[in-house]
């Protein structure tokens, strides 16, 4: 099956989503704004073959390259792709996505050996933060928020208040599963708390086509799912992967990626034993019960 193209939308003057279908496993989404003379980019790639590219549709959407790239959080599928801009873009993100980022180096390469990356620098934020900043992009006002910890330690909110668009980076999968493995089940409602808090008409999430706030309920009902799967499971004495391979899906089967409800009730077993939220899982044994959650099939990088 052909792998479709990644695609701009401009939702507002100077505001662009690059969408890259289908939002699997490291095809994620970026975004720019532009005006001034000057450009800011909101993530980057899982590879460089992809982040070059993303360069091309900046250009070819008649924006300067950036000078300031924003990345909502470390995973590689939204960094990975930063040494393409820089040193000419200075790199923001949150204090924890630094560190993450740096402690992770080249983990997909890792987790998906047979992927093509291209030449890959890890490439951490120059500019950190610690709860909110604010920058200007010729005349748009862009709001960068930490919600806590959610999707993971080092998550930003891109907020344009103007033009009513919000980045939302992984705290929202449209058309896919959540994925708090190195996150807080109790802080990703927390930052979705945040996000209805801000009355945005346009929904730019992680992965996924555009959407709008409807996509915070749908979010929030399959975290209060894995939390309740959680307790149960958790009651009865099972492991995170008895509990989910005797689930019943329901309203959520349809979501790409269903392998990472194991994932998270890892995390809500953790937080459920009075474990800090973030804390860091054994990321082998969790690929493990995904692996198993996927009939045997280890999960597959779609970049």
């Amino acid at each position: 099956m052909p792998v479709e193209e990644p695609y701009l939308v401009q939702p507002a003057a100077g505001v662009y989503a690059y969408v890259q279908p289908d939002g699997g496993w490291c095809l994620n989404n970026a975004g720019f704004v532009t005006g001034g003379g000057r450009t800011l980019l909101v993530d980057t790639a899982a590879t460089e073959r992809r982040a070059l590219a993303l360069r091309d549709a900046v250009l070819a959407a008649g924006a300067p390259l950036p000078r300031t790239v924003v990345n909502t959080h470390h995973h590689g599928d939204h960094t990975y792709g930063n040494g393409v801009f820089a040193p000419d873009a200075l790199i923001l993100g949150h204090d924890n996505a630094r560190s993450e980022q740096l402690a992770a180096g080249h983990q997909l390469e890792m987790i998906w050996p047979a992927t093509d990356f291209g030449s890959i620098a890890i490439t951490a934020p120059d500019l950190t933060y610690n709860d909110r900043t604010t920058l200007y992009v010729g005349e748009t006002e862009v709001r960068v928020i930490h919600p806590g910890v959610a999707h993971t330690t080092g998550d930003s909110i891109v907020w344009l208040p103007e033009q009513r668009v919000v980045f939302t980076g992984d705290l929202v999968f449209a058309q896919g599963t959540p994925f708090l493995a190195m996150g807080s089940l109790a802080g990703s409602l927390r930052a979705l708390e945040l996000l209805r808090s801000l009355g945005a008409e346009t929904v730019v999430p992680g992965h996924g086509p555009l959407t709008d706030a409807g996509a915070y309920e749908a979010t929030e009902r399959y975290l209060r799912y894995v939390a309740e799967l959680a307790r149960e499971g958790r009651a009865e004495g099972l492991t995170p992967l008895e509990a989910a391979g005797r689930a019943d899906l329901g309203e959520f089967a349809a979501w790409r990626e269903s392998e990472r409800l194991v994932a998270n009730l890892h995390r809500a077993y953790a937080e459920l034993a009075g474990e800090p939220e973030g804390v860091p899982l054994d990321i082998l044994a969790v690929l493990r019960d995904m692996t198993a959650m996927n009939g045997g099939t280890p999960i597959l990088c779609h970049a």
